[in-house]
């Protein structure tokens, strides 16, 4: 591949939450723009520091809209026009519909939002894990930081000392981190 460096990212390990939160910040202040993080669990002032936002939560509205109307639209065809089954002068599209649309919302907006996430994310069955750093499933936090061409050797030092002065406990290179 033209124009790639052999170890493209720089990588910071934390044991503790706070001293990463706080080398985030730190970094972010100084100019050190961070590519990825990784961490063992979702931590929303992480979000806050990268300045990331989501728009999971409209997709997210527009399946369970799409499926309260469908299913809607199929319980009244089967239920009124299909095959009424008048009983006792009852009406056919009554709100017995309720409770069944309820439910049929919040799972086809769940199962769509995970078929979404997925499809983002190229996530999938025999996806290969590549992982930063072995204690990241566990109780270790990562700050990735991408090497540029332009990108001294000086630079790439002094953002390994950086980050072992705002308390990593490990510093390393690493070829193609993914964005998970």
């Amino acid at each position: 591949m033209v124009g790639t460096i052999k170890n493209n990212n720089i990588f910071g390990v934390f044991d503790d939450e706070d001293v990463f939160l706080s080398a985030m910040r730190s970094m972010e202040e100084t100019g050190i723009r961070i590519k990825n993080v990784f961490t063992p669990y979702p931590i929303p002032e992480v979000f806050r520091i990268m300045g990331l936002k989501t728009r999971m939560p409209y997709a997210a509205f527009i399946y369970a809209t799409i499926g309260v109307i469908l299913t809607y639209a199929f319980l009244y065809w089967t239920s009124v026009i299909d095959y009424p089954v008048i009983i006792g002068g009852k009406p056919t599209n009554t709100l017995s519909f309720v409770i069944i649309l309820f439910v049929m919302t919040i799972n086809i907006g769940i199962v769509m939002s995970l078929v979404t996430f997925f499809i983002i994310q190229k996530l999938g069955p025999g996806k290969s894990a590549r992982i930063v750093h072995k204690g990241i499933t566990d109780d270790k936090y990562v700050i990735v930081i991408e090497k540029t061409k332009e990108m001294s050797k000086e630079d790439s030092q002094r953002i390994n000392y950086t980050l072992f002065e705002y308390g990593a406990i490990e510093v390393g290179e690493k070829e193609h981190v993914e964005n998970i």
